[in-house]
């Protein structure tokens, strides 16, 4: 009884994990796309350098710009400023 108990508790530990996803914003870019798709699938595409070259992107899409939650704005300023001669 106490085995038949084990499994009936892993088997629904098991059905009731949800699936993980991976993070979907790329941290390099400050602008992501945001898509819909048909079944209500949103789409993420984080590859943007601004805000009109997303625009550009999106227009004629059911899509929106946003500005990226992960960028780094402080790494960005960094690496541009090591590429400098002073």
């Amino acid at each position: 009884m106490r085995m038949l108990h084990s499994m009936i508790l892993a088997g629904t530990m098991v059905l009731a994990v949800a699936p993980v996803e991976a993070q979907r914003y790329d941290p390099r870019y400050p602008v992501c796309l945001q898509s819909w798709h048909e079944h209500g699938i949103t789409f993420f595409d984080c590859s943007y350098i601004s805000i009109d070259q997303c625009r550009a992107t999106a227009s004629g899409l059911n899509a929106m710009c946003l500005e990226n939650p992960y960028w780094q704005r402080w790494q960005a300023l960094s690496s541009r400023r090591q590429g400098r001669d002073y």
